[in-house]
């Protein structure tokens, strides 16, 4: 691991039902998920917005043969929001659900966790 990056620098989040999570997220986040280009024809993915110049990492929700949702709750990657409240309003409207309201989590912040429309575990962080 090269120690002058974040040690996290891409996430795929794996769906059954990818219209519906797609949905979901970008109901959550309000932002348009991007088609990506798969290498297998056996892979789709649709990538969240972002900037490769900039700190944090990236990624996608994927679909692929042999691969799924699961976990208990398996892998958790963190949004960062400006205030997690905001996008934790949105989940049940979007089809998921609110597992741990926002709380703080001393001089880091807030976290809210979720389950997104797969079941799938997320975090949103924020600092108020």
């Amino acid at each position: 691991m090269n120690s002058k990056r974040n040690p996290v620098g891409w996430f795929e989040i794996y769906v059954s039902d990818l219209p519906r999570a797609k949905n979901f997220y970008e109901a959550v986040f309000a932002v348009k998920l991007e088609n990506l280009p798969a290498p297998d024809e056996d892979l789709e993915m649709w990538m969240f917005p972002g900037d490769p110049e900039r700190p944090g990492a990236n990624g996608t929700i994927a679909k692929m043969k042999g691969a799924g949702p699961g976990g208990n709750p398996g892998t958790i990657v963190y949004f960062s929001c400006e205030d997690c409240a905001i996008e934790e309003s949105r989940v049940a409207r979007a089809g998921g659900k609110v597992v741990k309201s926002k709380m703080a989590i001393g001089e880091y912040g807030f976290i809210s966790l979720v389950q997104d429309t797969e079941e799938n575990m997320i975090g949103l962080h924020s600092m108020k």
